[in-house]
């Protein structure tokens, strides 16, 4: 289980492009394991494996506690799966293609996808937080319910494992996200000079100084999320996935494809401003949630008899 958790998180660093292209003479060798044709599912892909390793963990354990934490995360990977995928489709839709390397280069001419489609960013950094179980998402290890979730029962190398995989995958997460929506070593968020695509070895060197600069931002900012803060409830976590993100994932990429379709793409940062309006309009129509009203006790002060008791000495 430890190694479900951690050789599915190291093998997505295969195909994220560090830096541009090293020029060695007449050849140019790509800063990046492999640049395969479909990177972005081959990373969406090996991240998920994730799953089958705490939920193998808790089950593995014979405990009760950790059980209920393999189960909790299991269900919380599958249901933020599904809206992250959906953000990721947005940006396949914007660039043609499941190249991560083509993907920076397009954002290396013109804007950054962050501009162009922010609320489809913003959606995808929450589902990564999700999918590594950070907070507060974290109810798979919450300390005051389940002692300590799906690797109570570890210790020593295998709990150290655990949360290696842990925090390769928001790594992982966060180089995922500068490739997608940051540009990955372009410095210019807004069409005009940039960084070029090739280089030699001290132009290689500022590109891998850059990508790793805005890896740890992103970095930083899920460390300042956790210490801000609290941690959802089960049923809010699981209510924002299907209630909240779901929908509006789903609305993001039909707005998108329209605009594809129109050849609206200069223009396609409105897409966000129209997404809003509509949940906008659409959340008051939308029916309420009542689990959490307060039932009354009867007898107690909030909910008195109807007839008082005398009960005469």
């Amino acid at each position: 289980a430890p190694a479900l958790t951690v050789v599915p998180a190291m093998i997505g660093f295969l195909v994220i492009p560090w830096a541009g292209g090293l020029e060695l003479g007449s050849e140019t060798v790509a800063i990046m394991g492999a640049n395969i044709n479909i990177g972005v599912i081959y990373i969406v892909a090996t991240g998920g494996l994730g799953a089958y390793g705490v939920a193998i963990g808790g089950w593995a354990s014979n405990n009760k506690f950790s059980f209920l934490g393999g189960l909790r995360a299991g269900a919380q990977i599958i249901s933020y799966e599904i809206p992250m995928g959906l953000a990721l489709l947005c940006v396949v839709l914007t660039a043609g293609t499941l190249m991560p390397e083509t993907i920076v280069s397009q954002q290396l001419h013109g804007q950054w996808n962050i501009v162009q489609q922010p609320l489809v960013a913003i959606l995808f950094y929450i589902c990564l937080l999700a999918e590594a179980n950070r907070a507060p998402f974290d109810l798979a290890e919450a300390e005051q319910e389940l002692v300590g979730g799906w690797h109570t029962e570890y210790s020593s190398m295998r709990w150290a494992l655990f949360f290696m995989g842990e925090y390769i995958h928001l790594f992982v997460g966060a180089a995922f996200f500068t490739t997608l929506f940051l540009g990955g070593w372009s410095l210019n968020p807004i069409t005009g000079y940039d960084l070029p695509a090739t280089g030699g070895i001290f132009m290689i060197a500022l590109q891998f100084g850059i990508v790793l600069g805005k890896i740890f931002l992103l970095v930083f900012l899920a460390m300042m999320i956790r210490w801000t803060l609290p941690r959802f409830r089960f049923d809010q976590l699981m209510r924002l996935a299907w209630e909240g993100m779901i929908p509006a994932s789903l609305l993001l990429v039909l707005i998108v494809s329209i605009y594809i379709y129109l050849g609206w793409q200069p223009y396609l940062w409105t897409g966000s401003v129209v997404a809003l309006v509509i949940m906008a309009i659409a959340r008051p129509l939308l029916p309420t949630n009542d689990t959490n009203k307060r039932v009354g006790l009867l007898g107690s002060r909030f909910s008195p008899p109807e007839e008082s008791i005398s009960v005469d000495s």
